[in-house]
C-alpha cells in the first residue's frame, strides 16, 4: 500500500521532520484543529537523534532544558539518567513523546521528500515523494534540521575503498566492530571528537587527520538520582521561561560584569570555575566581549590553549593540537571526555593535513603527501552542509518557480529566519539568520520559532486568509539586521561552517548573532505589529 494512501490528496499542513521540532509542530498545528501530516525519511522518530548514532554521540546541553516545555505531566514523568545524556537517551525521550501524545499517527515514515512546488493559482504547496507520490497543502513547514545535510570531502578515490567507511551523520542501526581494526577518522570537530575519543582504546590502531585544531571543554557528566532529579526540577517553573531570555537559550546566561574592570586575579578565577564547571558555560555563559574584543578572546584562547598543553605528554602533538588560525568561541566549542589523552595512547596517530595533505583514498587504506596508510575502516567525521543544506536538497521552487536553493548558493536570504521571499506559506525552522542555526540550546529555539509558526498560520486563517509571505522590505531589513550583528563579533573574521552561507559570492553568517533572547524580541515584535513584514491575503 502507498505509504500516504490515507491521507487526503488536500490537506492543511505538511510537516517535513520528525525531529524535535518536527514532533513539536505536528503537537502545535493539530491544536489548531489542522489536518496536518508529517514526513519522515528515516524509519522512526528523532531527527538527529535517529540519524546520528554513531559510538559516543551525546549532547552537549543539559538534559534538563535538553527537552519540551509544553507539558507539566511531560515535565515531571520523564527522569534524564545524565546530565548529559547520550544518542540512545535522547531518542528514547522522542519516541516517548512521540507515543504519549499519540503523534506517530501523522506521520509517513520511509518517506523522503524531493521537491515541493508551489501552485500560485491555488496558493498550494504541492509536495512529491522520493517514489512519485504526490500531496497538496496550504502551509508546508520544513523542520528538516540546521544540521542534517551530511557533507564528504572532495578525495579522488572514496569510491574506490574496500573496508568499511562511514559517515557519523548516517550511521547504520546495526553495532559497528572496532576491535583489532586500523581505524582512520577524517575530521576533529564535535562528531570526530566524540568517535576519537570512544574508540581510541578499542581499536588495534587509530590514524586522526586533522584539518582544523578545536578548542574544546573537558565535560563534567556525572549520574543523576533521584535527589538531584527533584532539586533540578524544582528549578522547571523558572528555566521555561528563562531559556528564552538568554543570550544562547540554557538557564545561564553570560555573565554581568565587564571584563575590564576586574582585575587579573579575578579573571582568572572565573575562568577556572567556570572551567571547572564542565560545561559550555566557559563560551556561552561567560564574558560577553569574548565574542567581540580580541585583546580579551586572547585570554580566552591563551587559558584553553594550556589546558590542552598540560594533557598532551608530547610537545610535538601538543602543539598540533592547538587551534592558531582563530580564536576561542568564534568555531563551535564542543565538550570532550578523554579527548586528548587519546594522543598519549602509543595506538594513536595524529596527520595535520594542512602540512601533509591527504593526495587520494585507495582500496587499501589513504594516501597523503607524505606516506600510505593502510586501513580497514574509514569514518567521515566531515559535518554537514549547515542550515541551507537539508533545505536545498528539496527541490524547493516557489512563485515563478524559482530554485530556493539555486536562490541561496547566489545569496542567502531570509526574514527572521523563518520565511523567504518569493516562498508563501514557506515557514522553516533552524533556518539561516535565525539563532537556531548555531548559537542556540536547539530546543529553546525550535519551540520558540514552532510557537511563532503556529501563531501565524493561525493569525491568517483568523483573519479569513489563505496566504503568509515576508515581504521583500521586511526580509532585506531582516538580513541588514544580521549582518549588523555579526559584523560587531569576532566570528566572521573566522573560517567555519558558521560562515557556509552566500552573500552576492561572500561568506554570510548563517546564525542570528544577536542572541536567543534579542531574537525572540524581534519575534514577538512583529507578531505584536499583527505581522506588519509579511503579506497576508
Amino acid at each position: 500500500m502507498s505509504r500516504i494512501a490515507s491521507f487526503s490528496p488536500q490537506i492543511d499542513a505538511i510537516v517535513v521532520g520528525a525531529g524535535f521540532s518536527g514532533l513539536y509542530a505536528i503537537y502545535r498545528l493539530r491544536e489548531l484543529g489542522l489536518d496536518v501530516r508529517g514526513f519522515e525519511a528515516g524509519n522512526g522518530v528523532g531527527g538527529t537523534w535517529y540519524w546520528n548514532r554513531y559510538l559516543g554521540a551525546r549532547t552537549d546541553s543539559e538534559g534538563y532544558v535538553y527537552h519540551y516545555w509544553f507539558s507539566d505531566e511531560l515535565l515531571a514523568e520523564w527522569d534524564w539518567s545524565e546530565r548529559f545524556p547520550g544518542q540512545a537517551e535522547t531518542e528514547r525521550y522522542l519516541n516517548h513523546v512521540a507515543d504519549r501524545f499519540e503523534l506517530r499517527r501523522h506521520i509517513a515514515f520511509n518517506t523522503r521528500i524531493n521537491a515541493a512546488h508551489y501552485d500560485a493559482d491555488r496558493a498550494v504547496w504541492r509536495v512529491t515523494t522520493a517514489s512519485g507520490e504526490t500531496v497538496t497543502a496550504r502551509f508546508l513547514v520544513m523542520c528538516t534540521g540546521g544540521l542534517s545535510a551530511p557533507t564528504f570531502p572532495n578525495i579522488p578515490g572514496r569510491d574506490a575503498f574496500r573496508g568499511e567507511s562511514y559517515h557519523t551523520g548516517q550511521w547504520p542501526h546495526a553495532p559497528v566492530e572496532f576491535h583489532g581494526k586500523r581505524v582512520g577518522v577524517i575530521g576533529t570537530a564535535a562528531t570526530g571528537i566524540q568517535v576519537i575519543q570512544s574508540i581510541a582504546a578499542q581499536v588495534a590502531s587509530l590514524t586522526v587527520f586533522q584539518r582544523t585544531a578545536n578548542y574544546t571543554i573537558p565535560m563534567r557528566n556525572p549520574r543523576l538520582d533521584d535527589a538531584e532529579r527533584a532539586r533540578l526540577r524544582a528549578h522547571y517553573p523558572e528555566w521555561r521561561h528563562r531559556v528564552h531570555d538568554t543570550f544562547a537559550g540554557f538557564h545561564f546566561d553570560q555573565m554581568p560584569q565587564a571584563f575590564n574592570d576586574l582585575d587579573a586575579d579575578e579573571r582568572m578565577r572565573i575562568l577556572e570555575n567556570l572551567w571547572a564547571d564542565g560545561s559550555l558555560k566557559l563560551w556561552i555563559g561567560s564574558f560577553r566581549e569574548m565574542f567581540a574584543d580580541a585583546s580579551v578572546n586572547q585570554v580566552f584562547s591563551d587559558f584553553v590553549r594550556a589546558k590542552i598543553r598540560a594533557r598532551v605528554h608530547d610537545p610535538r602533538i601538543a602543539e598540533k593540537l592547538l587551534p592558531k588560525d582563530h580564536g576561542f568561541g568564534t568555531r563551535r566549542v564542543p565538550l570532550e571526555t578523554n579527548y586528548y589523552e587519546a594522543f598519549n595512547r602509543s595506538n594513536v596517530e595524529l596527520v595535520d593535513v594542512r602540512a601533509e595533505p591527504i593526495e587520494r583514498i585507495t582500496p587499501s587504506g589513504l594516501n597523503t603527501s607524505a606516506r600510505e596508510y593502510p586501513l580497514d575502516m574509514l569514518v567521515y567525521a566531515t559535518g554537514f552542509t549547515a542550515a541551507t543544506g537539508a533545505l536545498s536538497e528539496v527541490d524547493v521552487r516557489g512563485r515563478g518557480g524559482v530554485s530556493l536553493g539555486e536562490a541561496w548558493n547566489h545569496d542567502v536570504r531570509t526574514c527572521l529566519g523563518m520565511q523567504v521571499h518569493g516562498y508563501p506559506n514557506l515557514f522553516m525552522t533552524m533556518g539561516p539568520l535565525s539563532p537556531a542555526a548555531a548559537f542556540c540550546n536547539v530546543p529553546t529555539c525550535i519551540q520558540q520559532q514552532v510557537d511563532w509558526i503556529r501563531d501565524a498560520i493561525a493569525h491568517v486563517r483568523a483573519r479569513g486568509c489563505t496566504v503568509m509571505e515576508a515581504t521583500a522590505e521586511a526580509e532585506a531589513q531582516w538580513v541588514e539586521h544580521a549582518d549588523s550583528l555579526a559584523n560587531m563579533t569576532l566570528v566572521p573574521k573566522t573560517q567555519s561552517w558558521y560562515m557556509s552561507g552566500k552573500a552576492n559570492g561572500k561568506p554570510r553568517l548563517l546564525p542570528y548573532a544577536g542572541g536567543v533572547n534579542g531574537y525572540k524580541r524581534e519575534c514577538d515584535a512583529a507578531k505584536a505589529r499583527g505581522y506588519d513584514g509579511f503579506a497576508i491575503r
